[in-house]
């Protein structure tokens, strides 16, 4: 099924299990306008209630996501109050997005084949897991034009050593695929031509486990690192509990003990 929605340059499409989004804003290196950004907070949402289990979010083009549109931001300064207003749902767009994919009830994998900086690094930061071709790049850039990535800077420092992502935002120099990998932003690095096949192949993987283990896990995952260390153990003891007491884990225990393949319910 492939649904190409005029003027929100986002296309999804279903491969199985496997929700494909991708940004189709190719000319403008996928910058996050406002209609990009809404366009895909649509699909998320809508991804939220349907039958997929795991999403890919990939781009067209040579550039996976080149941040912000900063001629269309650059437009708002036009306005009485010098933009203040229009910068301020910018961002708080962006953030709301950004929290919808870590808060997202599915995996979500980014597919890297090109560029992402600045928000397009955030927004990388953000997904669950992220594939790239060696050939990606990757840069928190903001410092060079006077406007320091600070919200990307949550993602960012969230995934990689404070020192790495200090480095980053100081100097907002490229950092390869191979890099990034290192220093924990992405997963791993393919070569380019199998980058598409590799991302399926991980995310078919994740789909063939349960699906209301994934959601508990994900959500705990997140949560639990927001938390002081004993507080973490009280509330991971609490979701293991509820989970233990799930038709998922009475099947996989007794499967696992009976030496044969689960059965999940559903």
């Amino acid at each position: 099924m492939n649904v190409t929605a005029p003027e929100t340059f986002v296309r999804s499409r279903r491969k199985g299990a496997i929700l494909c989004i991708t940004m189709d804003r190719a000319r403008a290196r996928n910058a996050l306008s406002a209609a990009l950004m809404t366009a895909l907070q649509s699909a998320l949402d809508s991804a939220a209630t349907d039958d997929s289990r795991v999403i890919i979010l990939g781009a067209e083009g040579s550039a996976f996501c080149a941040g912000h549109d900063l001629k269309e931001m650059t437009a708002s300064r036009a306005a009485p109050d010098g933009g203040r207003a229009a910068f301020a749902q910018i961002f708080a767009q962006c953030s709301r997005l950004m929290q919808t994919i870590v808060r997202h009830p599915k995996p979500v994998i980014a597919q890297v084949q090109g560029i992402a900086t600045a928000a397009g690094c955030q927004l990388v930061a953000s997904c669950d897991l992220a594939i790239a071709s060696e050939s990606a790049q990757f840069a928190t850039p903001g410092v060079n034009i006077g406007l320091f990535c600070s919200t990307p800077m949550v993602a960012l420092s969230r995934n990689v050593s404070r020192k790495h992502a200090m480095e980053m935002l100081l100097t907002g120099e490229m950092v390869s695929a191979d890099d990034a990998a290192r220093l924990g932003l992405i997963n791993r690095t393919v070569a380019p031509d199998v980058l598409v096949s590799d991302t399926m192949e991980l995310a078919e993987l994740i789909a063939s486990k349960p699906r209301a283990t994934m959601k508990v896990g994900k959500e705990a995952f997140y949560r639990q690192l927001e938390m002081p260390l004993n507080e973490a153990y009280d509330y991971a003891s609490r979701v293991m509990t509820e989970n233990m007491l799930h038709a998922d884990s009475t099947e996989g225990i007794c499967a696992f003990l009976e030496k044969r393949e689960p059965r999940w319910p559903g």
